[in-house]
């Protein structure tokens, strides 16, 4: 995770949804198990596409589409979260890591969620 640095955007959001994206995809090539390959291809997806959807807000087109882009985010993130339920209990993933992936998911829905307000707000007082 020491590379992260040296992108281009600093924002906490992008760092968080970043970070996040890379566990997942490290948690997923760990899995050995071809029985539920296609869960966690679902949760590789839908984790990923997190970071994915705030890269794409970064140079949204407009406040609509920042808000768009970020709702989307905001999906995904809602949707890894029931992934990573689902593998919990199905004994796929240990405690650990789901209790660390479970933390953040719910952090980065978090910041989604207020990002999401701040900027329906902003559009409203047309800043």
């Amino acid at each position: 995770m020491g590379h992260i640095a040296r992108h281009d955007c600093d924002s906490p959001l992008h760092v968080k949804s970043l970070c996040f994206a890379i566990t997942i995809v490290n948690m997923v090539k760990q899995n050995n198990d071809w029985h539920v390959n296609s869960l966690f291809q679902q949760i590789l997806r839908s984790g990923t596409s997190i970071h994915a959807n705030v890269r794409e807000s970064e140079y949204a087109q407009s406040i609509s589409d920042f808000i768009s882009k970020l709702s989307i985010s905001l999906k995904e993130a809602n949707e890894t979260k029931g992934w990573l339920e689902i593998l919990y209990e199905a004994d796929c993933i240990d405690d650990s890591a789901f209790n660390d992936l479970y933390a953040n998911c719910k952090e980065l829905i978090a910041i989604l969620i207020t990002s999401i307000k701040t900027a329906k707000n902003n559009k409203e007082l047309n800043i």
